[in-house]
């Protein structure tokens, strides 16, 4: 791992952003979960990128001086509040993270100027910050999403080789709402002729009630695919299961959305699991609540007896 420069950490959203968040940050540029679709491998997100293979992690040099002196500055300003959305495109608790602790670093940032923060993440090691999530929470909004795309651990492995497996982010989601943190589960992508199955999107919301998350959320039952990561996708699918690239050539040829034959079914088989477990599902719903859930202070010290995760 190396460093890079950056000019700036803190970003506006530019159009209405479906997590919620006002502003975004990376730490990292790359990822190393070695996931099979990710759509950040799509060249539109690598011009101009001097460290080249998206597998190869980098961080941001200076990034934590960045953070304060853009935060110093909107305190002065007297700006609104933010909220600020991180792992959109790089997860912010890769294998590095454990000893850089470079989010852990913003995230007590966050709570020094008082912004919100929502991630996303594929890594049980988040719940390793999860007493500063739960201070943050108690004068800023907090959500934290664990990716989950599939509890079939085989597959899981071939997919997402790199993530922590499917019962450890489980278990990080029952660490984080045992604290009071508002989490949940995000279920995309979902892989046609892989992952969108009815038993696959069951056990997913299955586990998620049984952990006690806040919420699922699938933003269509289906996945991306544009130059770079579908190329990508196609030479490492065609290793691991052969034949399935035919059918997406065959199904999708250059389509960017690729959405599953099952999805219509699919969809109402989600909606009537998520509601039979009480979990919400709807976007304008998740953000409505967790823009508004803020529970009692609560000493850091009350958390230490959590297990930390390992990517």
């Amino acid at each position: 791992m190396d460093y890079i420069l950056a000019k700036k950490m803190i970003l506006p959203v530019k159009s209405s952003d479906i997590f919620g968040s006002t502003h975004m940050m990376n730490m990292y540029r790359g990822c190393d979960h070695g996931c099979i679709y990710c759509d950040s491998r799509s060249e539109c997100y690598q011009g101009g990128r001097p460290e080249g293979d998206f597998s190869l992690v980098h961080a941001k040099k200076d990034a934590l001086k960045l953070i304060e002196s853009e935060l110093q500055f909107r305190r002065k300003a007297n700006a609104a509040e933010m909220v600020i959305g991180t792992g959109s495109m790089s997860d912010p608790y890769n294998s590095f993270e454990k000893d850089l602790e470079l989010t852990r670093g913003a995230l007590l940032l966050f709570d020094k100027y008082k912004c919100g923060v929502g991630v996303i993440t594929k890594s049980a090691l988040v719940s390793r910050d999860v007493g500063l999530y739960a201070q943050i929470q108690t004068h800023s909004p907090v959500n934290v999403g664990i990716t989950i795309t599939t509890t079939d651990s085989v597959l899981c492995q071939k997919i997402e080789p790199g993530v922590s497996g499917a019962a450890e982010r489980f278990k990080a989601i029952r660490a984080l709402a045992g604290a009071g943190i508002f989490t949940g589960v995000h279920m995309n992508p979902v892989l046609p002729y892989l992952t969108d199955t009815e038993e696959n999107v069951c056990s997913i919301v299955e586990n998620a009630a049984a952990n006690h998350a806040k919420y699922v959320f699938c933003y269509g039952f289906g996945m991306t695919l544009r130059q770079g990561n579908r190329e990508y996708y196609y030479e490492n699918s065609d290793n691991l299961f052969p034949g399935l690239k035919e059918k997406y050539v065959k199904a999708f040829g250059q389509k960017y959305v690729c959405t599953s034959e099952n999805a219509k079914e699919l969809s109402l088989v989600f909606k009537d699991e998520c509601e039979k477990y009480g979990l919400l599902h709807r976007a304008k719903d998740i953000n409505a609540a967790w823009k508004k859930e803020k529970p009692k202070q609560k000493n850091l010290l009350e958390f230490e007896s959590f297990e930390s995760f390992e990517s």
